[in-house]
């Protein structure tokens, strides 16, 4: 008699965010000495239904005050970078799927054929049920080179504003950036 296998119901990775991948200090990108205009970047992870995502890990990374990347990847010409300013930051939602990053207002980077970008954070959204992290951007409200930006440039009208933050209470130094993680506005993720 052979016995028959049934297979096991799938299982998602985690919840383990919060426990095992922040650190001390990794919503905070700057330092006393960091160059460049002090913002606070606060947004809230939501599922399709509007439900907060408590469990989620956002990364962010950017460009300095004056558009250079922490690595040797920077190929921007002139003056180096900022030494006192990380660039990169994580920070694990909180039960109520909000998350909160110290950092600075970064500078145009140039993109393909030499086209310059708009001032813009990189967010990578990690969170239960999703194999692969997804990868989105945060640009800043009344900058005019969005209107020139090669990637919002191809986010179909309508849509972009998903990649906008919003000033909170009308203050240019924090901004709200929420992550709709799919439905009706859900936010736009690329593909990296």
């Amino acid at each position: 008699m052979t016995e028959s296998l049934s297979q096991t119901p799938s299982q998602t990775v985690g919840p383990f965010f919060a426990l095992a991948l922040p650190w001390a200090g990794g919503d905070t990108l700057v330092e006393q000495a960091t160059e460049g205009e002090r913002i606070t970047l606060v947004g809230r992870v939501v599922d399709g239904d509007g439900a907060p995502v408590p469990d989620a890990l956002i990364e962010i990374w950017q460009a300095d005050a004056e558009g250079r990347y922490a690595g040797p990847a920077d190929s921007h010409d002139g003056a180096g970078r900022d030494r006192h300013f990380r660039g990169f930051g994580r920070c694990a939602t909180d039960g109520n799927g909000q998350f909160r990053f110290g950092t600075i207002k970064p500078g145009r980077v140039p993109g393909p054929g030499g086209v310059w970008q708009a001032p813009h954070i990189e967010v990578a959204v990690f969170a239960r049920g999703l194999l692969k992290a997804l990868f989105t951007r945060c640009y800043f409200p009344g900058e005019e080179s969005n209107a020139t930006d090669p990637v919002l440039a191809v986010v179909p009208e309508g849509r972009r504003a998903t990649l906008i933050a919003i000033a909170e209470h009308g203050d240019d130094r924090s901004f709200r950036f929420d992550i709709v993680l799919q439905g009706r506005n859900e936010t736009v993720f690329l593909v990296c």
